[in-house]
């Protein structure tokens, strides 16, 4: 095989390699869950909600969707870049999209923060987050995890 050969099947090889990358990338999900993980020395367990704002976005964002075995009746979640809670949905929610956003006022870094009363009756499930169509978030997985008793 020649200089010039060899440069052209290089060159066709990444190419190649180039528009599978962009055609995989197209059919990326725009959101989706991680599996759960135990907080080390904490008694709750999390995964991460990764979501593109829009269609195009290149990468993905995250917040956490939390879960407290002492309030098993809902999953909360937690937006790390402002780093407050901001609402909830029911932990086992039978494929109802069902959602209490929080007023912007009543967000807040602990839940211990946040009174009862400050979450609103279920609705649907809010726009997923930073997007301008509306799109909604997809509700977590039922997989709640397994509580092994307090952590050690």
């Amino acid at each position: 095989m020649g200089k010039a050969t060899r440069w052209v099947t290089m060159a066709c090889v990444a190419l190649a390699a180039t528009a599978g990358a962009v055609t995989a990338g197209k059919y990326s999900p725009r959101q989706y869950y991680s599996s759960w993980h135990r907080a080390p020395s904490k008694n709750y367990y999390y995964r991460s909600y990764n979501y593109k704002p829009s269609e195009n976005y290149y990468g993905y964002k995250h917040h956490y969707a939390v879960y407290y075995p002492e309030q098993p009746k809902y999953v909360y979640y937690y937006n790390p870049y402002k780093k407050v809670y901001w609402g909830r949905c029911p932990s086992q929610a039978g494929g109802k999209p069902q959602y209490s956003l929080l007023a912007e006022d009543d967000r807040k870094g602990s839940l211990k923060e946040v009174p009862e009363k400050a979450f609103p009756p279920m609705a649907e499930m809010p726009p997923i987050p930073e997007s301008e169509d509306n799109a909604a978030m997809d509700l977590p997985p039922d997989d709640l995890p397994a509580d092994n008793g307090p952590p050690g």
